[in-house]
């Protein structure tokens, strides 16, 4: 394990360096007691989705969010502190609370109430997986009375599937370990989020399958707690670098992560 991350430091480091490192200035003391203001970066992140958070049984880390996360504590030079929770409900509320204080999660009009985003740094698509021998073959098969649709507790979809489905019921799920749990005892009929977590999850499922076509997109973003907005600029201008540097196609790379495409790019 830690000949990997000795290399896949060797990698970052050589990405950043010629990348120039990309930081216009040095955070100031007002921008690091608004981002880190307990002295170090404390970053959300839940197991399971290669966008936050994945760990292998040896204990090695990868992820988006994660990756981006530890780069960003970096920029701001304080230590890089992964909060873990369960699903990625918790670890909204884990900002609520004030125990986090960034986040790399979908940028909705209602989480913009409470959170202050950046600009995108990735594009996911939104969609559905059915377990084997599921006669489920399109969407439009999907909403029809006694289908059972499960969603993550606190995930957009949690939120906009009841709106689009008028028939088939949506059920909320705590963990992905409860999600495959379900598909695998047909419990539930489908499960709906985005793309890259459902590959995850069909690899782990023989037989299971992502549905061709989605029913939204989803865009990512860096978000920190409203009334934070004095580290926002500088917030945005990593986002920018991490994109404009390789980092964030780097670490979707690393982390496999399918059905997403880096924003901004074709």
């Amino acid at each position: 394990m830690r000949a990997t991350c000795w290399v896949v430091t060797g990698v970052l480091l050589g990405l950043l360096t010629a990348s120039g490192d990309a930081r216009q200035t040095k955070a100031s003391r007002e921008v690091l007691k608004v981002l880190a203001p307990a002295g170090r970066l404390r970053v959300g992140l839940y197991v399971g989705n290669p966008s936050s958070l994945l760990q292998s049984a040896s204990g090695e880390r990868s992820g988006v969010g994660f990756e981006l996360g530890r780069e960003f504590a970096r920029w701001l030079e304080v230590p890089f502190d992964p909060v873990v929770y369960p699903n990625n409900g918790a670890v909204l509320e884990g900002l609520r609370s004030g125990h986090v204080d960034v986040v790399f999660t979908n940028a909705t009009a209602a989480r913009a109430k409470e959170i202050d985003f950046t600009q995108p740094y990735l594009e996911v698509e939104a969609g559905y997986l059915v377990p084997q021998g599921s006669s489920i073959a399109t969407l439009a098969d999907l909403d029809k009375p006694g289908v059972r649709v499960g969603v993550m507790e606190g995930s957009t979809s949690s939120t906009t599937l009841p709106a689009l489905l008028k028939s088939a019921s949506v059920v909320r799920v705590p963990t992905i370990e409860k999600v495959n749990e379900m598909l695998s005892l047909r419990t539930l009929d489908a499960f709906a989020t985005n793309k890259s977590i459902l590959f995850e999850i069909s690899d782990t499922l023989p037989g299971s399958r992502v549905l061709s076509g989605r029913y939204g997109v989803e865009q990512l973003a860096l978000g920190i707690p409203k009334g934070r907005d004095a580290g926002l600029p500088y917030a945005r201008s990593f986002v920018s670098a991490a994109v404009s540097n390789g980092l964030v196609k780097w670490a979707v790379d690393r982390a496999g992560l399918r059905g997403a495409v880096v924003a901004g790019t074709p």
